[in-house]
């Protein structure tokens, strides 16, 4: 989780993740980390800024053969 998509971000005036938005997220990334941990897997999650989290948590785990991640999509204006 990246502390600036939550912090002060605004779109049309308005919070970009409020309360009910932040706890649908957490709640979904709970229940997948539950479905994977069931099917013999796990999920890492870490809260900062990526680019000073990834090698940190590659360095962690040691043997990575793959890194996934997404890019939070631009406003058009």
């Amino acid at each position: 989780f990246d502390p600036r998509h939550y912090l002060r971000t605004r779109c049309y005036g308005l919070p970009k993740t409020g309360p009910h938005r932040l706890r649908f997220l957490l709640e979904s990334v709970k229940d997948l980390r539950e479905t994977l941990k069931r099917k013999g897997s796990t999920l890492v999650v870490r809260k900062g800024k990526p680019e000073d989290v990834v090698c940190d948590l590659i360095t962690q785990l040691g043997s990575v053969t793959a890194v996934v991640f997404h890019e939070e999509v631009k406003e058009i204006l």
